[in-house]
């Protein structure tokens, strides 16, 4: 949940990126670090840890100036530490960054820039934008120029902010993809620069939102915005009201839509510090997980209700494929009523985006009276489910306030996949060559999501061929089995509308005497093992006059002969598959609700947090 904030105009530039750094902390973080023009000098302050510690590192060495960019960070490259939190100078002294998002390319950029010289002084993946926006300078462009080209040469999503004493007054602030916003605040002779509004709101509620492929320079009297390509853009500027509530949903019409849209930047903030790209290693260290231990566990069983029970299922498949440890899914309120079958050789893994679930935490301290080992996946720090496990993994989703859970799916989605890594790993089951494999897939995540969410107008075009349907029956197989039973459930708890999920093979002992003209049926086909069968449902579905709404893989073309309609996803590695098949399935549930005139936030008698049974 990487936090920026940057100001330039007549005021201490220092205590104004504290202060919006510090509205920041909300969204976690590992590390924080501002970086200020001081006559005639960058000067950078960072370290890792809590806020307080660069508030302290400011009183032993203050630092003034009137222009300047700050930072939280969770660490995606290089463990949390001072030399690894930004902002990041370049070689010479005289540019400086801070960035989030994944340069996914990371791997040979550096050693084509190694292999030229260029020495790096941290283990990120940001230190390369650096050097590359030197590289520019050195030939005659200015910093936007030097920033564009620079950004030409990397893959994956990124929000990034430059500073450069070639023209100390200026603030350079790009956006690619969807790793985050980029909101430039207009003052009275001063500007400002946040990826979240809250950060500025005490300055101004005057502010314009970037869109991707959009460069912002940025002076105290006013900004200027081009495209990627060089072309000037007029971007529109809004008034957002001072009501805390309306300004964190920010451009926004409904939560709902916001944190859908925050995926790339949760899944990069969950895989963040975890994950060493170029050997493979997973580093999970809440979880206080040994060798010895995971090689004496005999079984797991995951927990969980609702949502988080659909991750659940996903989970297993991950698990037993990579870590080949047997797994069950228990639905949390069952589980302590049936003497469930647990010892010492077991783990009982609890999803909860709130930790405080009532009957989620009953069946963990079920499983603790048997005697088996507590791990917890939940959202909010310091919740129930966090305090009684004997082991954690932080989600790192940031606050989810709208009822219906959506980055709050897919996050755990991804800790489970990092789990089964870990798992296999310590366990033996996997060669140092595919784990390896398996981390690097986790670099494209943040972008396949990002191209996911780039086809909203699509999905709502469907979803208003969908509004008056009173029934829907979603199927899918394999991994993506899962994601129906998670599609159909967004679809009832925000529209209202019927909607039921089958494992597509079980579509003809039962189900397919539903399927006539009036039932749409969504069908779950990427290109995955499971393609070819759910290829025949289809055909069973279109044979008895059904209404097909496929989820297929770009480039399929095959699908659009058979289905009515297509909600097309990138080519995903088959066991990330459901982070991408999901996110059309809560863009179209999330549409028809409100065609449909549904209250999308705050559905009917539902809660966010149940905290009873």
């Amino acid at each position: 949940m990487c936090g920026i904030v940057g100001y330039v105009g007549d005021r201490d530039a220092t205590s104004i990126i504290y202060d919006g750094l510090r509205r920041l902390e909300y969204r976690g973080y590992d590390s924080s670090g501002l970086a200020i023009i001081q006559d005639g000098v960058i000067e950078v302050r960072r370290d890792a840890g809590k806020l307080e510690r660069l508030g302290d590192l400011l009183i032993q060495d203050p630092v003034q100036g009137q222009i300047g960019i700050g930072h939280t960070r969770w660490a995606t490259h290089g463990e949390p530490s001072a030399r690894n939190a930004h902002p990041h100078l370049g070689a010479s002294g005289e540019v400086v960054i801070v960035h989030n998002g994944i340069v996914e390319n990371f791997l040979h950029l550096r050693e084509e820039m190694e292999a030229e010289g260029v020495r790096f002084n941290s283990d990120t993946d940001t230190e390369i934008i650096v050097h590359l926006v030197e590289r520019f300078l050195a030939t005659g462009d200015n910093l936007a120029e030097a920033a564009r080209n620079a950004i030409a040469h990397l893959e994956g999503a990124h929000g990034i902010v430059l500073l450069s004493l070639h023209e100390p007054d200026k603030i350079v602030a790009a956006r690619v993809g969807n790793a985050g916003g980029v909101v430039v605040g207009l003052g009275e002779g001063e500007m400002f620069i946040a990826s979240d509004i809250p950060a500025i709101l005490e300055h101004t509620r005057r502010m314009a939102f970037l869109e991707s492929g959009q460069i912002a320079t940025v002076t105290k009297s006013g900004f200027e915005v081009k495209s990627m390509e060089g072309e000037h853009v007029n971007l529109d500027v809004q008034s957002v009201p001072w009501d805390p509530v309306s300004a964190e949903k920010g451009e926004y019409k409904h939560f709902m839509l916001k944190e859908i849209s925050e995926q790339v930047r949760s899944c990069t903030d969950t895989i963040g510090g975890r994950v060493d790209f170029e050997t493979g290693e997973i580093r999970l260290p809440d979880l206080n997980l040994t060798q010895d231990f995971a090689t004496r566990i005999e079984r797991m069983v995951i927990t969980a209700c609702g949502t988080a029970a659909h991750a659940a299922m996903v989970g297993k498949i991950l698990i037993e494929r990579i870590a080949r440890l047997p797994v069950e899914v228990d639905i949390a309120s069952e589980f302590r009523y049936r003497e469930p079958l647990v010892n010492e050789r077991t783990v009982v893994l609890a999803i909860s985006q709130s930790g405080e679930t009532a009957d989620t935490l009953a069946a963990m301290n079920e499983a603790r009276n048997r005697g088996a080992t507590l791990w917890s996946i939940v959202n909010v720090i310091g919740s129930q489910a966090m305090r009684i496990a004997d082991g954690y993994i932080s989600m790192h989703a940031g606050p989810e306030i709208s009822v219906a859970s959506s980055k709050a799916f897919t996050a755990p989605l991804i800790d489970l996949y990092m789990l089964a890594i870990l798992l296999g790993d310590l366990r033996g089951s996997l060669t140092a060559e595919r784990r390896r494999e398996l981390a690097l897939d986790l670099r494209l995540v943040p972008d396949l999501v990002g191209q996911c969410l780039d086809r909203a107008d699509q999905v709502e075009k469907i979803a208003w061929a969908l509004k008056d349907t009173a029934h829907c029956l979603y199927l899918g197989r394999g991994i993506n089995m899962p994601i129906a039973y998670e599609g159909a459930l967004k679809l009832k708890e925000i529209s209202y509308i019927h909607a039921e999920a089958y494992p597509a093979g079980e579509m003809k002992h039962g189900p397919i005497a539903l399927i006539d003209e009036e039932m749409p049926v969504i069908a779950i086909c990427p290109r995955d093992p499971w393609y070819e069968k759910m290829l025949a449902q289809i055909e069973q579905t279109k044979a008895r006059g059904g209404i097909v709404v496929a989820l297929a893989t770009d480039g399929d073309e095959l699908i659009p002969s058979l289905a009515d309609h297509i909600l097309w996803v990138p080519e995903t590695p088959w066991l990330l598959s459901p982070v991408t098949t999901t996110i059309p399935l809560q863009l179209l549930a999330y549409h028809i609700a409100v065609i449909r005139g549904a209250d999308v936030d705050q559905p009917r008698n539902l809660a966010k947090s149940v905290t009873v049974e």
